[in-house]
This record gives structure tokens, C-alpha cells and sequence, in this order.
């Protein structure tokens, strides 16, 4: 591959990454992971994607350890998951809108069998995240904190350079 193709590629990716992630944060799925990869290809062509990347590293491992910290979270994000998944599989199925549907019948499941495909996707990676958090995180209340103490000395210094600019 030459570079400028490489170079496209890279970026067509990383904002695609970015993008996804900056919808997750509001669809189903997994937002902050998401921008946290789109910034992570970004960051090999952009100091501002760089600059970036660890705050978001952070905030995504902090969010990992949260929602595992308690069990009612725990079966929560399952439960969730499980949610997801069965949407996507009624969205695949796709059956006759039923008789009190309010509105016109195009509008009873739209977006047809990819939007199911992509829901059953986005279970199995919510899945994947529950577990890979709780091996991770659950029962190690120290890594949340040091994540958070990590967090803390971040804004630390980029107030103090902040400060330090302005003088």
C-alpha cells in the first residue's frame, strides 16, 4: 500500500470510529470505546487527536470499573444486553405490525433486517465488555481509584498549563 493510500485509509477509518462512538454515546453500543478508537488512529496523523487519546483512555476504563462495581449494575448491563439482542432478532424476524400499532405500518420497525443485525452486533460487544470489565475491575475497588486519581492529576496539569499560558 503507498503511503498517501495508507494515509487515506487511516483517516477514512479513524473518523469513521469517531463518528460511530459519537452515536453510540446516544444509540446502543459502546460510545467512549469508540472515540477512544477513532482518536487512537487519528493520533498517528493529528497532535490534536494525540493530545486526546489518554483522557478518553481514562474515562472509558473508568466507566468499565463503574459498571461493575455492584451487582445490581452488573445485571442491569446483562439484562440490557439481553434487551438489545432480542430487538435485533424481532427487527430480523420482522413480523406484521400487530393490531394496535397507532400508525401507518411503514413506520412499525423501520430500518429492516440491518438494524437488527447491527443490534444483535452491538449485544454481543456490550457482552464482551461485561466480561472483559469484570475480570478486569469487579472485586478491585483500587483500580477505580486510580483511575480517578489519574483522571484528577490530568486536569491537574492542564489547568496548570492553562495558568502557566496566560501568565
Amino acid at each position: 500500500m503507498t503511503g498517501v493510500a495508507k494515509r487515506i485509509g487511516l483517516e477514512v477509518l479513524g473518523w469513521t470510529l469517531l463518528l460511530l462512538g459519537v452515536a453510540a454515546i446516544f444509540l446502543p453500543g459502546p460510545g467512549l470505546l469508540g472515540i477512544f478508537a477513532g482518536l487512537a488512529v487519528l493520533s498517528q496523523q493529528y497532535d490534536w487527536a494525540e493530545r486526546r487519546v489518554e483522557p478518553v483512555r481514562l474515562r472509558a476504563m473508568l466507566g468499565a470499573a463503574e459498571s461493575v462495581e455492584t451487582w445490581p449494575r452488573i445485571v442491569a448491563s446483562c439484562l440490557g444486553a439481553i434487551v438489545l439482542a432480542a430487538c435485533g432478532v424481532l427487527w430480523i424476524i420482522t413480523p406484521p405490525a400487530p393490531d394496535w400499532w397507532p400508525v401507518s405500518e411503514t413506520w412499525w420497525l423501520p430500518g429492516g433486517i440491518w438494524t437488527g443485525i447491527t443490534q444483535v452486533a452491538s449485544a454481543f460487544i456490550a457482552v464482551g465488555l461485561i466480561i472483559y470489565s469484570y475480570r478486569r475491575f469487579h472485586g478491585h475497588p483500587e483500580k477505580a481509584d486510580e483511575l480517578r486519581r489519574d483522571i484528577k492529576a490530568r486536569g491537574r496539569r492542564t489547568a496548570d498549563r492553562t495558568v502557566g499560558a496566560d501568565s
